[in-house]
């Protein structure tokens, strides 16, 4: 089984969302294409929610860019199986505590697992359509949760 070692993976954006609150309750731009990075342009956008101690994934795209937005407390896990890339092999844990946009580009292995007391939301804005468009072509994720000789493990 492959061995991952902790260090940065390239590619990954985290970013901190600012909020901005009053009597009503708080508003925060996920993203603006201004601030996007220049090779991500979203096709759509879906939330979920993980109800605690919940792990989705991990999985990985070929193709898919994915653009979280975190809102709770989770665990972000993130293993780099980009044979050509300079940080092939590292892997990295990320705590959102809270708010916390993710931007994990194909080949970077993904899970979360809700780390909170109470249901959690994320946001995504992929740069794929999920099975493409009319949902008619295959999805694009390779799945990794049920192999038990899989070195991505979710602690």
């Amino acid at each position: 089984m492959p061995q991952f070692r902790d260090g940065e993976i390239k590619g990954i954006v985290i970013k901190k969302v600012e909020s901005h609150s009053d009597n009503r309750g708080w508003l925060a731009e996920i993203f603006r294409e201004d601030e996007l990075e220049s090779w991500f342009k979203p096709a759509m956008g879906y939330i979920s929610v993980t109800y605690p101690g919940v792990v989705r994934g991990p999985h990985e795209h070929k193709e898919q860019t994915d653009y979280f937005c975190f809102l709770g407390n989770f665990s972000l896990y993130l293993w780099d199986n980009r044979k050509d890339s300079p940080t092939y092999m590292n892997k990295k844990i990320v705590r959102t505590a809270g708010k916390l946009i993710a931007v994990i580009p194909p080949g970077i292995v993904h899970a979360y697992k809700n780390t909170g007391e109470k249901d959690a939301v994320v946001l995504n804005f992929p740069d794929r359509l999920y099975a493409g468009p009319g949902k008619k072509e295959a999805v694009d994720e390779i799945r990794y949760e049920d192999g038990p000789e899989s070195p991505f493990r979710v602690e």
